[in-house]
């Protein structure tokens, strides 16, 4: 395994590591019920080709297995940079699904990098592929001398939340964010 950069090539293997990060029913309450997951995965497709998005490829590192499959991803950026990334989702939403998500609230702040999405495609999982994604974002967010590294985790995972706590994340607060109950948790360098 390698973990490394990711490359604007693996565009759709990332939009759906993405997509299981933020839940199937997260992603269909911002399509909307008119609109498909296969809708919302074209959308998260042009996010993560794009170079100023929260979701872009550049903010994404990659655990690669044999030939270079895509085994896992962990999306993450300055919590400083939130509104300025986050317009590529807003107004994407309002052109794919004409739902306008300028007022959600946000998921971090200035001073933590933030983990947008960590996940592990299904049949890599209990490999430590996600250990090792979360260990070279940390060394990430020293290398950008930010002070904290930072999520959210859903309170219905209590196994996301039991692999950061395990990797020094504690509590800081509550959240909510895609219409569920979020707790974040930080590391404090």
């Amino acid at each position: 395994m390698t973990i490394t950069s990711a490359d604007k090539s693996q565009a759709k293997a990332i939009a759906r590591l993405i997509m299981q990060a933020m839940n199937y029913d997260c992603c269909q309450f911002f399509a909307g019920e008119n609109h498909t997951l296969e809708e919302f995965e074209q959308l998260m497709i042009k996010l993560v080709e794009a170079e100023e998005s929260q979701y872009s490829y550049k903010n994404t590192l990659v655990a690669l297995g044999a030939e270079n499959i895509v085994m896992g991803i962990c999306v993450s950026y300055d919590g400083a940079r939130l509104h300025e990334l986050r317009k590529a989702f807003i107004s994407g939403a309002k052109e794919a699904f004409g739902q306008d998500f300028t007022g959600i609230s946000d998921e971090t702040e200035k001073g933590e990098l933030y983990i947008d999405s960590l996940a592990v495609d299904e049949p890599f999982r209990k490999r430590g592929i996600a250990t090792a994604l979360l260990k070279a974002t940390l060394e990430k967010g020293k290398a950008l001398q930010l002070p904290a590294v930072g999520l959210l985790v859903d309170t219905g995972n209590p196994q996301a939340e039991k692999l950061y706590t395990a990797m020094g994340f504690k509590f800081v607060g509550k959240n909510q964010w895609g219409g569920h109950p979020m707790k974040h948790l930080q590391v404090v360098f």
